[in-house]
């Protein structure tokens, strides 16, 4: 409670005002995204915590913490894991496990806390059906070089974008290549370059809806937004080769001006509560949380998820630009 003087008893007595719930400045927690709307609410109704809506990017974030380090104003930060690693070595997140920490994989948080996944995508084929032609949905990455899929296959370029990069990756290891050796990338996109793929700059989410683009290099979330929000016939695939997933991640702000309340909104959103949200807008809880049938069966099982494996995302970023010259240089 807070006290102020009331106009017309000052002299006699105080007027007691509530105040109202706790505030707390979140960076990058846009409701458009991930379904932050919905998440930003459940923090304010659970735990009594409002949180502004936040719209920057993973890049804008970090720069923001960092022009901030003598002086904080966020006490909570979300981004993609690249840039939480960088927030890290930055020294601008704070080491802190919030609860289910240790459910969550090996790989997909750091050690010291200084940040940890809260939900992930992962890398695979977003096919709208319609568009194939008759042609069967295929099942590997192998697959795309058939004639019968000329000039269906679509992926970002990977010079540029971040999917498009992590489809490389991916592609990568499933013909035996790792972070240190991007020989078999350069070849499967040499080859499947005879196939005539798509290779557009940016997200190209319509242009799979509208069947232009029949079979994409995109993340799970976005085929099943399309199967279960859009008209039309649409399917994931997880490459029988096996895949990567690509971690969302949060930390506490180092030194951030309300620690107390930024640990608290991390508990939640770790909770089981919380991270069935997520799955609002079709993305992994990072923890193994017990899904409602009719929300698992959204989802493809457990059994194919599990081709789907992380990466030393540290290590992939520190090699992005060298790869996106290879493949500049190497792939006609």
């Amino acid at each position: 409670m807070r006290y102020i003087l009331g106009t017309a008893l000052a002299a006699t007595l105080l007027v007691t005002i509530p105040v109202s719930a706790e505030d707390s400045i979140c960076y990058n927690c846009p409701p458009q995204w991930a379904d932050w709307a919905s998440m930003l609410k459940a923090i304010d109704k659970n735990i009594d915590v409002q949180m502004p809506h936040d719209n920057k990017n993973s890049g804008q974030t970090l720069s923001q913490l960092i022009a901030e380090k003598a002086s904080p104003v966020a006490d909570v930060a979300y981004y993609g894991v690249t840039s939480g690693i960088k927030a890290a070595n930055e020294g601008v997140a704070a080491a802190y496990k919030p609860k289910g920490f240790d459910d969550v994989a090996e790989g997909l948080k750091d050690p010291e806390g200084r940040w940890v996944t809260i939900h992930y995508g992962t890398l695979g084929m977003f096919i709208n059906k319609d568009a194939l032609g008759g042609a069967p949905v295929p099942a590997c990455f192998a697959d795309l070089n058939k004639s019968e899929y000329n000039g269906m296959v679509g992926y970002l370029d990977p010079s540029s974008a971040f999917v498009g990069y992590a489809g490389a990756v991916a592609v990568n290891r499933a013909f035996g290549g790792d972070l240190d050796n991007f020989d078999p990338a350069i070849k499967y996109f040499n080859e499947l370059a005879k196939n005539n793929p798509i290779v557009p700059k940016q997200t190209s989410y319509a242009r799979v809806v509208s069947g232009e683009i029949p079979i994409l290099f995109d993340y799970d979330f976005n085929a099943y937004r399309a199967k279960y929000t859009e008209g039309g016939n649409f399917e994931f695939v997880i490459p029988c080769e096996g895949t990567v997933v690509v971690p969302y991640v949060m930390s506490l702000v180092e030194n951030g001006p309300k620690p107390e309340v930024g640990k608290k909104v991390l508990d939640y959103i770790m909770s089981d509560e919380g991270q069935a949200i997520w799955t609002n807008a079709f993305l992994k809880p990072a923890r193994p949380v017990k899904l409602a049938p009719e929300i698992a069966a959204k989802f493809l099982p457990d059994s194919e998820y599990a081709r789907a494996k992380p990466v030393d995302y540290a290590k992939m970023e520190k090699v992005q630009r060298s790869f996106g010259e290879r493949y500049l240089n190497e792939v006609k």
